[in-house]
Parts: structure tokens; sequence; C-alpha cells
């Protein structure tokens, strides 16, 4: 008897212990994977849901809008291609990580500031990148960035039509449309070559749609029979009255040293390169579709709730705007970008988000999702207490600075500048002792025509708003030794 209860014992004991395990087990959470799609060149307003374009449609970028978050006012640190994706993957401003021009063979110091990527593979996520990069130009193996299980890409800009590629280090010729070719590899990754076991991170970064913009054959000419809005606030309509005499020779496409000697330009006619804008706006079709694509395989994978899906551009454009395109400089246009997260563990669908968010607290925000430890040196911020407090309440930042060196393939482009923007006003300095600086009251000029700087009603604000980037230039090392600002930050976390 005494034989038969201690069997009856143990196997109570037995069950009860196994259906703890059970529960402990379901109740780990799963971490979860990360999917970021960057554009390149997307203007902030080229959305469906901004009404700019009232022919456009974007149906899966609305579709990450109406399931999770959009940022209202998001920014790059420096609005060129190479520079924003460092900053993006480390987490730190350009003159940190070392990469302020687009030149051939710049590369990010990768040792010291290990983009986030890395961070996720050492925590036992796999990791893959899809597209453009856009850093140092190498060929073969030497192509491959640290920190991917996987990668596939191409040197620079590369082609939309049958482009040379990187395989894993392989390169060759393939045959078909970049947009379509790059989605096919990145599905081609997630349901064939990776480990369902791991949690993954995914780069599916495009080249559309960067110039010369090239539609897809079925997205050819999809916009010709509809008109060109003008742009909000008649900015095309930019005469450069009281603007720094840089700006009037950008205008014209020449080197702004070339200084025009008049107080006015006449404004050029619209549309300003109107075929060249929809062209942007018909090859912005193949990626919504791609996006599509991608959101439907993780659905089927039964991976899509648990996937936090990033969509951004790697800086603004300009669609006509004060007569110009492309962007560097420090305007709305070319500074600010589209960004949208889908997570419903931890978004809600349908929300706005006001607070100004940067390129750079991306990293720090996918590090603190995946629950790894954040890294003294990323500059960033986490995004994580913007999707879950009310705004109103946080303890965020209320000025941002931004930073432009003169690109020696553009020198058109403008001369070296620093900016700060708070929520009201913007402060362009431009270092050049026979040109004036810009000072903008973007709560009742969002267009930014007026320029105030030699208004006596906004000296006290001017003052402050220099005062402000001072402590800015401190805070993020600007002209500083990068080494001496690492050990502040080891010394700071001790």
């Amino acid at each position: 008897m005494k034989i038969l209860n201690t069997y009856k014992t143990i196997l109570l004991l037995f069950v009860v212990a196994s259906i703890f395990f059970s529960c402990a087990q379901q109740e780990t959470p799963k971490k979860p994977n990360f999917l970021f799609v960057l554009v390149d060149d997307q203007p902030f307003d080229a959305l469906e849901s901004s009404g700019r374009y009232p022919f456009l449609k974007t149906p899966n970028m609305q579709r990450l809008q109406d399931e999770g978050a959009m940022f209202e006012n998001y920014y790059v640190t420096q609005s060129i291609c190479s520079p924003s994706r460092a900053s993006f993957l480390t987490g730190t401003y350009p003159h940190i990580h070392g990469v302020n021009q687009n030149n051939q063979h710049v590369d990010p110091d990768w040792e010291t500031y290990q983009p986030y990527n890395q961070h996720l593979q050492s925590a036992g996520y796999q990791t893959a990148h899809v597209g453009k990069i856009h850093m140092a130009h190498f060929k073969g193996e030497k192509h491959i960035r640290p920190g991917f299980d996987y990668w596939y890409s191409f040197i620079g800009q590369g082609e939309y039509f049958d482009p040379m590629v990187n395989d894993n280090g392989k390169e060759y010729q393939e045959k078909g449309y970049m947009t379509d070719i790059l989605t096919e590899k990145a599905i081609n990754w997630l349901t064939e070559k990776r480990d369902p076991n791991k949690p993954f991170s995914l780069n599916l970064w495009h080249k559309a749609v960067h110039e010369n913009h090239s539609p897809a054959p079925r997205h050819k000419d999809m916009y010709a029979a509809h008109k060109l809005p003008t742009p909000p606030y008649d900015t095309h309509l930019e005469n450069f009255k009281g603007k720094p005499e840089w700006q009037k020779i950008k205008s014209w496409d020449s080197k702004w040293k070339e200084y025009v000697a008049s107080d006015t330009i006449t404004p050029k006619p619209w549309p300003i390169k109107g075929d060249k804008f929809k062209k942007l706006l018909e090859t912005l079709g193949a990626v919504d579709e791609s996006l599509g694509r991608v959101l439907s395989t993780l659905e089927e994978m039964g991976e899509l709730d648990n996937t936090v899906i990033i969509y951004s551009s790697d800086n603004g454009y300009f669609m006509g705007e004060h007569g110009y395109w492309d962007k560097r400089i420090a305007y709305e246009n070319s500074m600010k970008i589209p960004m949208l997260i889908r997570y419903p563990k931890k978004i809600k669908p349908k929300i706005t988000i006001e607070k100004t968010g940067l390129n750079i607290d991306l990293a720090p925000t996918i590090l603190e999702l995946a629950g790894v430890e954040i890294p003294m040196y990323m500059q960033g911020k986490s995004m994580v207490p913007l999707f879950e407090n009310n705004q109103e309440e946080l303890n965020w930042r209320t000025h941002f600075m931004f930073e432009y060196y003169v690109d020696d393939a553009y020198p058109y482009a403008g001369p070296n500048m620093l900016a700060i923007r708070s929520e009201k006003y913007k402060l362009i300095d431009v270092f050049l002792e026979n040109d004036i600086d810009e000072l903008y009251d973007l709560e009742n000029d969002p267009g930014e025509m007026n320029n105030l700087i030699n208004n006596d009603s906004y000296n006290q604000i001017e003052e402050e708003l220099r005062s402000e980037l001072e402590k800015l230039k401190q805070q993020y090392a600007y002209n500083y030794d990068r080494d001496w600002w690492l050990r502040t930050q080891v010394k700071k976390k001790k």
C-alpha cells in the first residue's frame, strides 16, 4: 500500500511539474522579428494618406499606417544616402560614425560603432541584407558589410534593369527589374534560406526611387494623364528675396560659390521637371507592390504579427519646392522622411506620433524591442516609450541638430551647414562670412519662404536657438575627438 501511495505521489508530482514546465514555456515571450524596408529618396508626403498627390495609390503603405503608427515628424541627421544609411545602422551622427559623403570608398567605423544587426546577430538572430548599401564599394566578399548572415547587394546606386549584383560575395548580372529582383530575394531568404527556429532581422533596402527614376514597365505612364499639383504653401513661387546668395545659384543647378548679384530671380514655370516627378511617383508603384508581397509572405508564415515592420526613406526629396529637386540642404522637404511602424504587440492601429523622431533613433529602438542592451555609443533614443505612453508626459527631445558637408560630386548643392530645428523654429548656419544665415518661424511659415534672420523682432529667438545649438554640438560631440566622446559615454555608464 505504501509503495502504491508513493507511486501515486511521484506520478502526481510529475504531472504537476509537467504542467508547470509547459506553462513556463508558453509564458516565455517569443522574440520579435524585424523587417526594415528602406526606400531611396521618397518624399515624406509621397503617401496616399497625405493627399498631396490625389492620384497616388500606395495601398500597402496605407495598410501599415492603418495597422500601426505613422510619425508626423521624422527626420534624418544628414540628407544624403550613405551618411543616412550608416546612421540608421549605428544610431550615431555622421560626424561620429565617419561617413559624411557619398564617396566611393567611405565606410563607417564598424568596430567602434557596431551596427544594430551585429548586436542582434550576437543575440541569436539570423540577419540578412537585401538591397542598396551605398558604402565601401568593394567587389566579392569584401563587399559584405559586418553582421549579416546573408548578403545580396550591389555597388553604388546599381541599375534599374538587368543589374550587376553581389550574392554572398559572388558577382553576376541578374535579369529583370531591380525592385522585383530584390523582392524575390527577400522572400526566398524568408521562406527557404533562413533557420526557422531563430528570430530574424531582414533589411530590404530598395534602389528605388532614386533617379534616374525608372518605373517598372507595368507602371510606366500610369500617372501621365494626371496633373501634377503645385506644392503646398506656394513654395514653387520662390523668388529668393531675403534668402542667402548661394541659394539663388543652386536653383539653376550650378556651383553655389558663383554668386548671383541680384536680389531676386524669376521663378521657374510650373511644373518644374514635371515629367521627372511623375516618374518618381510611378517608380514607387513597384515598391508598394513589393511591400504587399512581403507582408503576404509573413502572413503565410504565421510571423506577421510577431514581426516589427519598419518602412522609411533614407532622406527626403524636393519635388519642385523652392524650384529645387534632389535633397541635401536643411529645408523640410530634404530633412523630413516617411516613417511607418507596425507591431501589434506594442503599437495600436492608426496611431499618429507627433514627437520628433530621428534616423539615429531606429537602432536603439530595435535593440530594446529585441531585449538587447543598447550600447552607450548610440546617440539616438529608443522610441518604444512613444508606442506605449501618453506622449505629452514623456521627456522627449524638443530640438535636434542637422548637418551637411559639401558633397564633392554635387558642388551645386550648397555649402557646409549646421541647423537646429525646434517645434516652432529653424536656424540654419552655413559658416559663410560673406553671406547670411536663415531663420524660419515654422508655425507661421511652414513653407520656409520668409527668412527672418535680419528681423530684429526675432533676435531673442535667434540667440536662444544658437545657444541651444551649442548645447547640442557638445551633446553629440560635433567637431570633438570621437575617442574622447566614447570615453565620456563609458564613464557615464559606470
